[in-house]
């Protein structure tokens, strides 16, 4: 074990700061130690620094090439571009991961779901090049390249024989835009070639999602671009019990950035009832990441039996938990459970 890590800690706002203080509280309690180098973003940077992403934050991202991130708001039709994009964009952060699985005793439709969702980060329509044509008219371009098309499915397939998944789909809309899309599974296909083990699927999106929602267990890995992998990661969200449950990374060739991928619902904040699962299961990833698997295994474990008790919970999964009660009985399994050995596990990266 590391004497200490660095971590880019960046809590957001609204909800932002109590679940990701809850998710420190917990991750520390396993006994690894962490230099938290805490930074403001969006608006609330921009009232101190007069930049949405300021200075001091991406000084800290290149120093300790690892961050863990609470939920930022995006203003809707105006105000400042996404700062989830703009981090990606800045550090090449091309791999968005999503592993969707469930945890016990949350009451959902399709139980046993072990879903691994690959979405390229960079470019497609999320590169946010737009502009009025003429008063009335808008223009948005679709950018899709062969270098990040390459890229992202070269990652998907060695995740999936280095954690042994059995099988990857393309999803693509090919049959309309023949050009980008047709690049991006021309892309997936030579790849695929270098991976016999694996099987190479390819599925129209609108008919994936029609196909996940009759019977999600067809599915192993998907691999997807920008705008599509952001929708059908949300609706995979949904199997086992939204986005206050499940994690997100980010992923380039030097930094890689944690975090919780709900909004900041600033409807609840500072009530002390937000669910912290998300950000501490993305925390899960980062121990992971870190090479710190026996920490990782201990959280998950605590996770499980914190769920399966149903005591300590909070009341978007039908308990009465707040965020900080929900944070002591983690902490409490933590010290309750015997640390496991390190072993291999699905979400392992």
């Amino acid at each position: 074990m590391s004497s200490s890590y660095k971590v880019t800690l960046i809590p957001g706002d609204g909800i932002g700061p109590e679940v990701v203080n809850a998710a420190v509280r917990i991750l520390e309690a396993t006994g690894v130690k962490f230099e938290w180098e805490s930074y403001a973003a969006g608006a609330e940077a921009f009232e101190k620094y007069h930049e949405y992403i300021p200075k001091e934050l991406t000084e800290s991202i290149e120093r300790t090439h690892v961050g863990l991130k609470g939920p930022v708001t995006t203003p809707i039709g105006g105000g400042f571009s996404s700062i989830n994009v703009a981090l990606r964009k800045q550090f090449e952060l091309f791999a968005n991961f999503r592993p969707i699985r469930n945890l016990p005793a949350v009451p959902t439709r399709y139980p046993g779901v072990d879903l691994v969702i690959v979405r390229e980060n960079t470019e497609g329509l999320y590169s946010g090049i737009e502009h009025e044509v003429v008063p009335g008219v808008v223009e948005s371009l679709k950018i899709i390249t062969e270098k990040a098309s390459t890229r992202i499915s070269r990652f998907a397939f060695e995740y999936a024989r280095r954690m042994h998944r059995k099988k990857i789909h393309a999803i693509h809309k090919a049959n309309i835009m023949k050009l980008s899309d047709g690049l991006f599974i021309r892309c997936s296909r030579n790849i695929s070639k270098e991976y016999p083990e694996i099987t190479y699927g390819e599925h129209i999106v609108d008919n994936t999602c029609m196909q996940l929602v009759m019977n999600p267990y067809q599915y192993d890995m998907l691999l997807l671009e920008n705008l599509y992998g952001d929708i059908i990661s949300d609706l995979c969200a949904a199997f086992v019990g939204g986005l206050g449950l499940v994690p997100g990374a980010n992923f380039g060739h030097e930094c890689a950035i944690f975090e919780a991928v709900h909004g900041s619902a600033p409807d609840i904040a500072g009530k002390d009832i937000a669910n912290p699962t998300a950000v501490l299961r993305s925390g899960i990833l980062m121990l992971r990441h870190l090479g710190e698997e026996n920490a990782a295994n201990h959280i998950r474990l605590a996770l499980e039996k914190v769920y399966t008790e149903r005591t300590h919970v909070t009341r978007d999964v039908g308990g009465t938990a707040g965020t900080s009660e929900f944070a002591d009985a983690m902490v409490e399994a933590l010290h309750t459970i015997p640390p496991p050995q390190p072993e291999l596990h699905e979400v392992e990266l």
